[in-house]
């Protein structure tokens, strides 16, 4: 059965009607609804949607199983979530105002449907709804919205379309039929489609998808598993409402954007972190306090996650090797380089932000969270001490080189989508990059198959494998068959050795020359970027050079040697304000082998260019100026030369306190910016919180508008129901309030009475009539205090006689709140009766 999350807010009502009208009630799908309501009020919207649907209408309840053809409406102040197919309602853990109901229902069908969960957004503001339906794209479900321009409010929907998550966009009316199109199409996993190409078996028939692939991605889905492909390009097909494959490759061959959103409904985004617990907990307790056991103190162990999609995989083997290491070597700082990789940039993106959702709370513990992540109002971010770890880069394991000396390899549920043929390519090359006894960790459903003699496994019905050693390996050429490309994308063609040009073993004679003049013969110097970052390096610049403890820093301000680095930030400044080169004579450097004098040179590039807007630093050992004490009288000369020396030396010392003095200004400056920087973004983040807390209420209170203007036209029209009603009966009615004043009267009334619509909230007293009852005020008031019904025949000045009744006015709730007076025309049989008794009788 698929469940169906609708999410609204404000003016959601009307599109609720809109969707539901247009639901057939046997669909076999469950709808979930979701709205932004008051907290403190009672919600009427099941008694609402039960008027626009044949459907049952249920207010949610814990624990209520979810059956099909049945709508479940969110009650108030509760978060609606779906496990195990019944319904879960929770405290809202977020305060009024930053809540996200819809986000919550979202993600939950994410992980209870997988890609059976369709998610629909309508009218509403905010952004409630995005996150979750990127989760639910992310697991190839379904997700629509209302089109803006039909929409009443339409920031919702506009946040999901901008974020790139939505498959459909159309009106409320239309979206029902696109969702029984698209389910009849794309059947649930096991079930056969319901059109002519129930599977398309053979991969010939998508070479032409494949060829448009490779044009645009470079990426070869070739070797995937066949009923992959054909389960995503069928949903695409469904959604664009194209039955025919050769259509469909027609409209790829048209549209570059239908390739790309192809490519990404071809990657399998699925993962969370710390998937498969059990499996995690056997790794950071005795699998990787055994790796690290065998390993030196100053070893940097080195891991891979290939395909690690938005990051969580990489982010819990960070976390997992950093509890490991705690627990093995307590005190010892951990020294870890993780590389993790996908095909997708878009995911890869994401991974680098470091950025996910509250729901990771389901399964990050509390004590994980606090210290591993930072929460902010609508998201965890990573701490920099995991984060630094992590290098995240786009990579194809099918074509690209593959990382090497690695102490672990994870590529979980990455293998079950490839076919045998490429897994046999793929496995050698994990051992290939692993060390040896390094870790190997698949997904549950993976396996090394017949590669056993390449991986021992650690623990029975647990995918963890410890690599053996090469000399173990029988097979010596399976290496060259497992190196890419394994696709058949890339396909060199050899060089022949009569093309090999006559030249090459000059042009290697002269390369090899110049490459010593440079390195050995040429100055040390490196050229910066606009951030004073060094972007290449000539000749040996250690000596004026060291990188900086702590994290790798390229900036030549943290790399430059005591006594340089004040010289070098004045020089490269003056030297981008002039077009001849800058030269610093006599800098004074500290060395490990002493002090030495260095001549500076610094000049700003302007061409070739690629050069242009970078900056050259040339340094050159310069002669270190003797004691005077044990030196020789000097020459002429000599003296003039010493004594320029000395006055370049103190300039640099006047130099050297000026730029001391300038970094400490700026110092002040740039602290005191920072403490302005503070109170500004404090007081941002209390204005967005104020701005999310109106908006809130705004559209709680929307939704208790249209709630209240559908009573106001079920008042109006029971209203209009009583009006003619009483008209229709031609009896004379005239109701009181309490203080016997006018509150309502009919049509007949006003030819006995004297009435008109002005005197309502008069007095009865007030009034004049034609009916001889002097009494009838009196008799009015008694009734009310008695609760009495008074009866009387009433004549009137012209011969006319009338039934009067009075009784008390009773409300629903049993409250007397005035009288009615009835008056019943009898003037006939009053008539009748008299000639009756004027005639004898027989």
């Amino acid at each position: 059965m698929r469940i169906v999350g609708i999410g609204a807010s404000a003016g959601g009502l009307g599109s609720f009607e809109d969707f539901f009208h247009n639901t057939p009630c046997d669909t076999g799908m469950a709808f979930l609804v979701v709205q932004h309501l008051d907290p403190t009020q009672k919600a009427m919207l099941p008694e609402l949607l039960q008027r626009y649907t044949e459907m049952p209408v249920h207010e949610a309840q814990q624990n209520m199983p979810v059956r099909a053809d049945s709508v479940y409406v969110i009650p108030p102040n509760r978060e609606l979530r779906v496990l195990d197919g019944t319904l879960k309602l929770n405290q809202p853990a977020e305060p009024r105002g930053r809540r996200l109901p819809i986000n919550v229902l979202f993600s939950s069908l994410a992980s209870a449907q997988s890609e059976r969960a369709i998610a629909v957004v309508l009218s509403g503001m905010g952004s409630d709804g995005t996150l979750g339906m990127q989760a639910i794209k992310a697991t190839g479900g379904l997700t629509l919205v209302e089109a803006p321009d039909s929409a009443q409010f339409d920031a919702m929907p506009k946040s999901a379309i901008d974020a790139g998550c939505v498959d459909i966009v159309a009106a409320a009316n239309e979206l029902p039929a696109r969702i029984l199109e698209y389910v009849r199409r794309v059947p649930e996993p096991g079930e056969s489609p319901e059109h002519d190409h129930r599977a398309l078996k053979s991969l010939r028939q998508l070479d032409s998808i494949f060829s448009l692939l490779r044009q645009h991605t470079r990426h070869d889905f070739s070797l995937y598993k066949p009923s992959t492909l054909n389960r995503r390009i069928e949903r695409r097909m469904a959604i664009h409402g194209i039955a025919d494959l050769k259509d469909y490759t027609r409209f790829l061959a048209d549209n570059s954007q239908e390739v790309q959103l192809l490519f990404q409904e071809l990657l399998i985004g699925v993962t969370r972190f710390f998937r498969d617990p059990e499996t995690w907990d056997y790794l950071i307790e005795t699998a990787l306090p055994e790796l690290l056991t065998e390993q030196a103190p100053e070893h940097t162990l080195r891991a891979w996650v290939v395909g690690c999609s938005t990051g969580e995989e990489a982010y819990s083997l960070a976390i997992a090797f950093t509890e490991a290491q705690e627990a093995t070597n307590p005190g010892q700082e951990l020294d870890l380089q993780i590389f993790a990789s996908d095909i997708s940039p878009e995911a890869i993106t994401v991974a680098r932000r470091g950025q996910y959702p509250l729901s990771i709370e389901d399964t990050v513990s509390k004590d994980r969270l606090a210290r591993f992540f930072t929460r902010h109002d609508n998201y965890y971010q990573v701490r920099p001490t995991i984060r630094d770890r992590i290098l995240f880069a786009p990579h194809d394991v099918i074509l690209d080189p593959p990382f090497t000396k690695l102490d672990m390899i994870t590529c979980r549920n990455l293998l079950i989508y490839f076919d045998v043929a490429l897994q046999r390519r793929i496995l050698p090359l994990f051992h290939y990059s692993l060390r040896p006894n390094g870790l190997l960790m698949l997904g549950t459903s993976e396996t090394v198959g017949r590669l056993n003699h390449l991986f021992e496994q650690l623990k029975p019905r647990m995918r963890l494998y410890r690599s053996k050693r090469f000399e173990s390996v029988r097979h010596s050429d399976f290496l060259l068959k497992s190196f890419p490309p394994v696709s058949s994308m890339h396909k060199e063609h050899p060089v022949q050795s009569s093309h090999v040009p006559p030249k090459e073993a000059t042009d290697s004679l002269q390369s090899a020359a110049d490459h010593v003049l440079l390195q050995v013969y040429a100055p040390a110097a490196v050229v910066l970027n606009a951030d004073a970052d060094i972007v290449y390096i000539s000749g040996r610049t250690g000596k004026y050079l060291e990188p900086a403890a702590g994290k790798a820093n390229w900036n030549i301000h943290a790399m430059a040697r005591e006594g340089l680095r004040e010289s070098l930030y004045t020089g490269l400044r003056r030297a981008s304000e002039q077009e001849e080169p800058l030269e610093l004579l006599g800098v004074m450097v500290q060395t490990d082998s002493g002090t030495q004098a260095v001549d500076v040179t610094i000049q700003t590039l302007h061409e070739p260019e690629a050069l242009k807007g970078k900056t050259m630093v040339v340094f050159r050992d310069a002669p270190t100026p003797m004691d005077t004490g044990r030196r020789k009288p000097a020459s002429p000369t000599e003296a003039e030369h010493a004594a320029e020396i000395e006055r370049y030396q103190k300039e640099i010392e006047s130099l050297r306190q000026q730029a001391k003095q300038t970094r400490e200004d700026l110092q002040a400056s740039n602290e005191e910016l920072q403490s302005t920087n503070e109170e500004l973004q404090s007081t941002n983040e209390e204005l967005t919180t104020s701005k999310e807390e109106m908006q809130s209420m705004n559209e709680e209170l929307q939704t208790i508008n249209t709630e209240l203007q559908n009573k106001l036209d079920d008042l109006a029209l029971a209203q209009s129901d009583m009006q003619n009603v009483l008209n229709s009966i031609e009896i004379a009615v005239l109701f009181l309030d309490q203080d016997l004043n006018v509150r309502r009267y009919t049509e007949r009334a006003t030819a006995i009475i004297s009435l008109r619509e002005s005197d309502i909230g008069r007095p009865l007293s007030d009034l004049s009539t034609s009916l001889d009852y002097p009494e009838l005020q009196e008799d009015a008031r008694r009734t009310l205090d008695t609760l009495a019904v008074s009866e009387k025949q009433v004549s009137t000045d012209d011969d006319r006689w009338f039934t009067v009744r009075i009784m008390p006015y009773r409300r629903v709730d049993n409250v007397i709140d005035g009288v009615v007076i009835t008056l019943v025309d009898i003037t006939e049989t009053k008539q009748l009766e008299t000639s009756l008794r004027k005639e004898p009788r027989a």
